[in-house]
């Protein structure tokens, strides 16, 4: 009977572990010790009880943890410069790569500007797209008018 009371204890610290770091990592030890432990209060031996435990695990963990990790929230939010990717500024100087010249303004910000390609020259006024982020330097193009 005694042994009830380890799989009850290894149960708990499972779950204290996973609590802690809700990172998947040991909900599945605390199943497969649940399992241990009916059995133990059941009456079966530690053998059985040890492969109830390893088994039990083993199949949680194959078969269930693809399924949590698809249904958790993994989406990062994108933060300082990341975020400006895709998002839309207003050219303040315009934007000439073979001068080395151009700006645009976002967010309260005048960030140095460079088009896509060295043959596009963007004016003043225009209404650009956010490409990517080199350095200190925001890589655009320019949006077609509508």
């Amino acid at each position: 009977m005694i042994n009830i009371y380890v799989w009850l204890g290894l149960l708990v610290a499972f779950l204290v572990i996973e609590g802690m770091t809700a990172g998947l990592t040991t909900i599945w030890f605390a199943g497969g010790a649940l399992v241990a432990a009916l059995a133990a209060y059941l009456g079966a031996s530690l053998v059985p009880q040890l492969l109830l435990f390893i088994g039990v695990s083993v199949v949680l963990l194959i078969f269930t943890r693809p399924i949590a990790i698809k249904h958790m929230k993994n989406e990062t939010t994108s933060t300082n410069v990341d975020s400006l990717i895709g998002t839309m500024a207003v050219v303040t100087e315009d934007i000439d790569n073979l001068a080395q010249q151009g700006k645009v303004h976002i967010n309260d910000i005048d960030w140095l500007a460079r088009s896509l390609t060295d043959d596009v020259r963007i004016p003043k006024g225009s209404v650009v797209q956010i490409c990517r982020v080199e350095g200190v330097k925001l890589i655009v193009e320019k949006k077609e008018d509508n």
